[in-house]
C-alpha cells in the first residue's frame, strides 16, 4: 500500500510539470509576432515654437502651453500643427499628430523650388528664390523648418513684416502651394519646358 501512494504521488507531480511548461510555452509564442511588428514610416518632425499662456482664475494664474510642430517626408509632401496642453510634451504631441493629418504634397523642382515667389499671411510675408545646387537653405525659423522638411536643400529666402513665428510659417505654406510645374505651365504657354528654366537648369538639362 505504501508503494502504491508512492507511485500516484510521483504521477501527480510529473503531470504538473507539463502543465506548467505548456503554459510556459504558450507564452513565448505569443510575444513573438510582438517582435516582429514592422514600425510605420519615419516623418521629419520639427517644434518650431512653444509658447506660454496664462489665464486668471479665482486660485491664482493657470498655465498652458501651445506648441508650433512642422512635419514632413523630405520628398515634397509637409504640414502644420498647433497643439495646446497643460503641459509641454502633451502640447508637442497634439501638434505633431495634427501636423501629419494636414499634411499636403507641394510641387518642388530636384533640391529647390521651380520659380520665385511672394506670399503673404497676416503681417507676415516671405519671399522664397530658387537657387543653384550646393547653395543650401539661406532661411531661419520657420522658413527653414518647412523647407528643409518639405525636402528643400538649395533656396534663397527673406522674412519681411511680423516676425510671428506661426504666421511666417503659414506664409511659407501658402508660398509653396502657389508654385507652379514648369512643364505644366509651358503647356499652357505652348512652349518648351526649357524655355521656362534658370540658365544654370538649362546647362543641366533637366526640367525637375
Amino acid at each position: 500500500m505504501p508503494e502504491q501512494r508512492n507511485n500516484r504521488t510521483g504521477g501527480q507531480g510529473s503531470g504538473g510539470g507539463q502543465g506548467r511548461g505548456g503554459r510556459g510555452g504558450g507564452r513565448n509564442r505569443d510575444e513573438r509576432p510582438r517582435e516582429q511588428e514592422q514600425e510605420g514610416p519615419s516623418f521629419d518632425e520639427r517644434v518650431v515654437d512653444i509658447g506660454r499662456t496664462a489665464k486668471v482664475v479665482k486660485g491664482g494664474r493657470r498655465f498652458a502651453f501651445r506648441a508650433v510642430v512642422v512635419v514632413g517626408d523630405n520628398k515634397g509632401t509637409v504640414g502644420v500643427g498647433i497643439g495646446k496642453a497643460r503641459e509641454v510634451p502633451d502640447a508637442v504631441r497634439k501638434g505633431t499628430e495634427q501636423a501629419r493629418k494636414s499634411m499636403k504634397s507641394y510641387s518642388i523642382s530636384g533640391n529647390t523650388i521651380p520659380h520665385p515667389i511672394i506670399a503673404k499671411f497676416g503681417a507676415s510675408e516671405v519671399i522664397l528664390k530658387p537657387a543653384t545646387p550646393g547653395t543650401g537653405v539661406i532661411a531661419g525659423g520657420g522658413v527653414r523648418a518647412v523647407l528643409e522638411c518639405a525636402g528643400v536643400r538649395d533656396v534663397l529666402t527673406k522674412s519681411l513684416g511680423s516676425s510671428n513665428k506661426l504666421n511666417v510659417v503659414r506664409a511659407t505654406l501658402l508660398a509653396l502651394s502657389q508654385m507652379q510645374n514648369a512643364e505644366t505651365e509651358a503647356k499652357k504657354r505652348g512652349k518648351d519646358a526649357a524655355d521656362l528654366l534658370p540658365p544654370w537648369r538649362k546647362t543641366n538639362g533637366n526640367a525637375n
